[in-house]
């Protein structure tokens, strides 16, 4: 039987039930956030200085204001 669909696998936000919009990646081990969870992360990473490591760690630019 050939399938009429491809389906590809729905991943669930790790803190609820939602659809993950945004998948985030550690060692190999992937977990889902829905959008409102990932601004909270990303929330609470720019209140912490876990943000500054981030920027140490990866090449982060602003674009170029013209």
């Amino acid at each position: 039987m050939i399938p009429t669909e491809t389906q590809r696998p729905v991943m669930q936000c790790h803190y609820c039930d939602r659809e993950a919009a945004y998948a985030a990646e550690s060692e190999a081990i992937r977990v889902g956030l829905c959008e409102e969870h990932f601004r909270e992360r990303v929330e609470e990473l720019a209140e912490s200085e876990g943000l500054e490591r981030v920027r140490d760690e990866v090449d982060v630019r602003q674009p170029d204001h013209e």
